[in-house]
């Protein structure tokens, strides 16, 4: 029998940054639970660290110090280690979220521009408060952008939530698409506004939910008010399948 092969791993570029990634995990093969990718399979590089303190955001473990020993939930890895794991994987699809990932992007530069090397697509979450480096954004083949709604914000991070650089540097890369959490649809008159303050485009807007009775019930709340904005809806399809389940 012939031994199974590691997978070859481009080179990282010399000029790379030495210092490791702060991961919080990764995990998969699983499914994309959200945005434009719903469905498809996928495998999942977690950042650690947070630039906001949203109260209700469901991983507090990349960034609450009030509550977790953040060395205790971060492995530092290198780039050439996280793109060996992402290409032993049989999908096609890397989604990196957190946290907030583009807090680290100097560090996650070579593990994007090596992944999109092997033919494989990357999508990066962010929240759409750092502007993308121009070398970035050329390698990533989506950046979900989830800008925080008061609502869901933290208290201190007032204006924080909402940098005009980012969302303007995002909604012109012609690579990002803009996904809002809402509670309600009376929070939809604020998407609008971000919408037409930032032209941003296209809008997915997915309810807040960690059981699969609170999502199912947000999006029926939102869908017609989506649907008459001309926006898209998108579920939580790992809590619909796997309620709030690490790792799924």
């Amino acid at each position: 029998m012939t031994a199974p092969t590691t997978p070859a791993v481009p080179p990282i570029p010399m000029g790379s940054p030495v210092l490791p990634l702060l991961v919080a995990e990764t995990f998969g093969p699983t499914l994309q639970g959200e945005g434009p990718s719903t469905g498809q399979q996928a495998v999942f590089l977690r950042l650690s660290r947070c630039n906001l303190s949203c109260p209700r955001c469901d991983t507090p473990y990349t960034w609450d110090v009030s509550r977790f020993d953040l060395r205790a939930h971060t492995t530092q890895r290198t780039a050439e280690e996280v793109v060996r794991w992402v290409l032993a994987q049989p999908t096609r699809l890397l989604v990196i979220t957190g946290g907030e990932p583009l807090l680290q992007q100097d560090r996650l530069l070579p593990v994007v521009e090596a992944v999109t090397e092997a033919g494989r697509r990357v999508e990066i979450e962010t929240n759409g408060t750092v502007v993308p480096l121009t070398d970035l954004v050329a390698s990533t083949a989506s950046f979900n952008v989830s800008p925080k709604l008061p609502g869901f914000a933290g208290a201190r991070d007032g204006r924080r939530r909402i940098d005009s650089a980012a969302l303007s540097a995002l909604a012109a890369s012609g690579r990002a698409v803009f996904k809002f959490v809402a509670t309600s649809a009376a929070e939809l008159e604020e998407i609008a506004r971000l919408q037409e303050r930032f032209g941003l485009d296209p809008v997915w807007v997915m309810p807040e939910g960690t059981n699969s009775k609170e999502v199912l019930g947000g999006m029926r709340e939102l869908a017609d008010a989506v649907i008459a904005r001309g926006w898209h809806l998108s579920s939580r399809l790992h809590v619909l399948l796997w309620e709030d389940t690490r790792g799924r």
